[in-house]
């Protein structure tokens, strides 16, 4: 350790994001209620406030935003996300 500068990998910091990303239900339980945005398979993505995500990957947003090709396309209330189509999920 440099004079208590230095991170153990061991320390309990070093551990909880190592958990993180190798845990995708704890992940998306931490962002559950905030801004994420969805890419779909097809290349389209949709932006909103999540509500909730299943075991299947089935997403729910609200205030949600569609983008095709980077473009603003379409604005929703509410979306419901099939998961066999989500190819990722990104906090924003």
């Amino acid at each position: 350790m440099n004079n208590g500068t230095a991170e153990s990998p061991f320390s309990p910091s070093a551990e909880k994001s190592e958990t993180l990303s190798n845990n995708p239900s704890a992940f998306l339980s931490q962002i559950t209620g905030a801004k994420v945005a969805v890419k779909l398979n097809s290349g389209v993505e949709y932006r909103g406030d999540l509500q909730c995500v299943d075991g299947y990957m089935n997403i729910a947003l609200e205030q949600t935003e569609e983008y095709v090709d980077g473009v603003l396309k379409n604005q929703y209330g509410d979306v419901f996300i099939r998961g066999n189509n989500v190819l990722y999920i990104s906090s924003i």
